[in-house]
């Protein structure tokens, strides 16, 4: 067995003295594990951090078996990455968020959405927006998707400023305003294109309470899980950079 294939690093666990076993997001082959040689060497060891895109050839004897990696990296991003303070938490928590996706499983349009949010990271707000989105992208993948993109009461596709709890639809401003207090506000980033960028701190809080709230219920509690540490400090490494950012 063996595929050529472009994956991102998420992680990595030493296995024996030099070697250790590399989990990647791959482009076409979904979430998948290998083992590397040499992982710890000098060449080998800046490939293999967390956020690098890297090409893999993967061989093994049997499809089910672990496998042999052999890597060459194609974008090392990872030290650029951890060189802003949100960096660390932010990589470490999309690959959480990662791991939720079945192994083996192709999610071609998750490997896409992680790739361009590592691409797009070292602003603290641009990189909360990235996350934010893909943990809605995450619930939908998983099937739990929430619907945005119409009033869940009226059918409206406009001035959409509320979800429903209870149904994750959106909800617009005219149907939802006797309930306001029952609802979650939707964030503008969350209900205009992919390019406006036009948001403040409560709309990245907002955010995250929304895709939050329904992980939670939807994803990780019904596994026995919570959110990681990482989602906690990214947020507040968010929070302080952008504090920082308005008193210069």
């Amino acid at each position: 067995m063996e595929w050529t294939d472009d994956g991102i690093v998420l992680g990595l666990r030493r296995h024996g003295e030099s070697s250790a076993v590399l989990e990647l997001l791959t482009r076409e082959h979904g979430r998948h594990l290998g083992l590397v040689r040499g992982a710890s060497g000098a060449r080998m060891r800046p490939m293999l951090q967390p956020g690098n895109t890297v090409r893999a050839v993967w061989r093994a004897r049997l499809d089910e078996h672990l496998g042999m990696y052999a890597i060459d990296g194609l974008t090392l991003r990872a030290a650029e990455l951890m060189s802003v303070a949100h960096g660390a938490y932010g990589v470490t928590h999309l690959a959480a968020l990662a791991r939720l996706l079945p192994e083996r499983d192709p999610h071609q349009e998750m490997y896409l959405r992680l790739e361009h949010a590592l691409d797009d990271f070292a602003e603290a707000g641009g990189a909360a927006v990235h996350i934010v989105r893909f943990e809605l992208a995450i619930l939908a993948e998983l099937g739990f998707g929430l619907d945005l993109e119409s009033c869940a009461a009226t059918g409206e596709t406009t001035d959409l400023v509320y979800v429903s709890l209870k149904s994750g639809g959106a909800v617009s401003r005219s149907a939802g305003a006797p309930w306001a207090d029952r609802l979650l506000p939707l964030p503008p980033f969350l209900r205009e294109s992919e390019d406006d960028h036009g948001f403040n701190d409560q709309d990245l809080l907002d955010g995250f309470r929304l895709t939050g709230l329904f992980l939670l219920r939807h994803v990780l509690e019904p596994r026995g899980q919570g959110h990681s540490d990482a989602r906690e400090g990214f947020i507040n490494a968010v929070t302080r950079a952008r504090a920082r950012l308005a008193q210069v």
